[in-house]
């Protein structure tokens, strides 16, 4: 018999092979099998790459700070282990303690109790990420980073944590004149429905090339702890805080949005969460850490009688001139800003609205 080849096929009169036996099938499987495999390893290890920083693939590995054997064990655990009891594992050996206090945390973690599962969004990545994560169960917990190392460190730590990395092109120094122009920069900023992010690249406020899941999702709770607004060139929290204001006017949904925002104390994140998240939707301050962490809870859309400006705000945001480089928050001025207490505003706990 002649062999099986591809010159039999061209010749008819040739004899038809007979019918593979059953070693040849299981050979033939088997290399389907693990070619299939190596693809899967393949697109997988792409799609992480991706899930860390849609605009950049290549992040050297040696800006990865090494995982000490604590770390590596506590990372381990993830494939075995319930997330609660990891968490548990990590911050009882853990050298560092989440950045916010326990009364900082309570507020939030007392809404997500009440929501959870949730879609829970989080701009800024820290020590206590793998905490947040935890305390929404089965929902869908998202971080947005600025620093693509650092992102990359915590995934290696916390590998079942969900985090991009992003871009900002503010700088905190601008804060005053981006507060004065938004309205002839950003249309539609005053429509009581909010605006589109996505592609928006007039308006300087807007965080116009976030991930799809970003825009596509209805975030229950938002958190705003990043990016870094303690000095002239950092990017400051302006564009998040309008952003997410302009996310939760813009729910497809019925419901509301609560937003927390940290360190509220500051000049810039105070004067820009009166402007967008507004005075009368906020809840309050944790009792024993006034001013830190603001609670707003924002329905789908805005009263029709609220004004969104106040010019006389303007005069007290940081600007090139004012700023002190040395120190992290601004000159203090003639006219300081009065202290916020809870009394400032009305206090309220829940806005249902239904959608336009």
């Amino acid at each position: 018999m002649q062999p099986w080849g591809f010159k039999s096929l061209l010749n008819p009169s040739h004899k038809k092979k007979h019918p593979p036996t059953l070693h040849s099938q299981r050979t033939r499987l088997f290399s389907l099998l693990a070619t299939t495999l190596a693809a899967t390893v393949f697109l997988l290890f792409v799609f992480r790459q991706t899930l860390v920083d849609p605009n950049d693939l290549c992040v050297p590995s040696s800006s990865v700070v090494p995982l000490t054997a604590s770390e590596s064990d506590v990372a381990a655990e993830f494939a075995t282990t319930p997330i609660t009891l990891v968490s548990l594992l990590h911050y009882a050996t853990a050298s560092e303690i989440p950045q916010q206090t326990k009364g900082e945390m309570r507020r939030p973690f007392d809404v997500l109790q009440s929501l959870a599962p949730c879609n829970f969004l989080l701009f800024g990545l820290g020590h206590d990420s793998l905490m947040w994560d935890t305390f929404n169960p089965r929902g869908t917990t998202l971080f947005l980073e600025e620093d693509p190392k650092w992102t990359l460190s915590a995934l290696q730590r916390f590998p079942i944590l969900r985090a991009h990395t992003v871009h900002y092109s503010t700088r905190l120094s601008d804060a005053g004149s981006l507060l004065s122009s938004y309205k002839n920069d950003c249309p539609g900023a005053g429509v009581p429905s909010g605006h589109p992010l996505r592609g928006n690249r007039r308006c300087k406020l807007a965080l116009s090339e976030l991930p799809e899941e970003v825009y596509e999702r209805d975030w229950d709770v938002i958190m705003i702890d990043g990016p870094r607004g303690y000095f002239a060139a950092a990017p400051g929290r302006m564009a998040v805080i309008y952003s997410v204001a302009m996310m939760a006017r813009g729910r497809k949904g019925s419901g509301v949005t609560h937003v927390f925002l940290h360190d509220v104390d500051r000049e810039v994140e105070k004067q820009y969460a009166k402007e967008f998240l507004c005075m009368n939707y906020r809840v309050g301050a944790p009792q024993n850490y006034p001013g830190q962490n603001t609670s707003p809870t924002l329905p789908n859309h805005l009263n029709q009688s609220h004004s969104w400006s106040n010019p006389k705000l303007l005069r007290r945001l940081p600007t090139t001139s004012n700023w002190d480089r040395t120190k992290s928050t601004p000159v203090t001025s003639a006219h300081p800003s009065p202290p916020v207490t809870e009394s400032t505003f009305d206090r309220v706990s829940h806005i249902p609205v239904d959608p336009i």
